[in-house]
């Protein structure tokens, strides 16, 4: 068995996936859209089959993200060296985005750094 896909709902569809985009390598289908609900949507597509599908729809809830909190906290994204894990934290840092931890080896054995990345979601970078 294995995950198909992640989903998440957003406020802004297009910066959603133009940041998954330029920062984690991400393909995009052309989107989808519902016109009697209004509800959008796009499937974004990362090396070796992980999927997230980003979503909007008028009148979705909208409340404020806490970094310590219980559901889903965070997606992590392997980069493949902790080059690579360095050069993607900097990037991020340089154009605003808040590092939160790291880049570092956790006491269990991970090189990652954590940001909070579009709208508030936390993402992990690791090697």
């Amino acid at each position: 068995m294995k995950i198909e896909h992640i989903a998440m709902y957003v406020n802004d569809l297009e910066a959603t996936k133009e940041f998954f985009i330029t920062y984690l390598e991400a393909t995009s289908n052309n989107g989808y859209h519902n016109q009697k609900t209004g509800f959008r949507s796009y499937f974004l597509s990362f090396e070796n089959g992980a999927r997230l599908e980003i979503m909007n729809k008028p009148g979705t809830l909208d409340t404020r993200k806490m970094l310590a909190q219980t559901g889903y906290i965070h997606i992590a994204f392997s980069v493949g060296s902790h080059e690579k894990v360095d050069a993607l934290t900097q990037k991020l840092k340089n154009n605003g985005y808040e590092v939160i931890s790291g880049p570092r080896t956790t006491g269990d054995g991970y090189y990652e750094s954590c940001i909070v990345g579009v709208e508030g979601n936390q993402i992990e970078i690791t090697v």
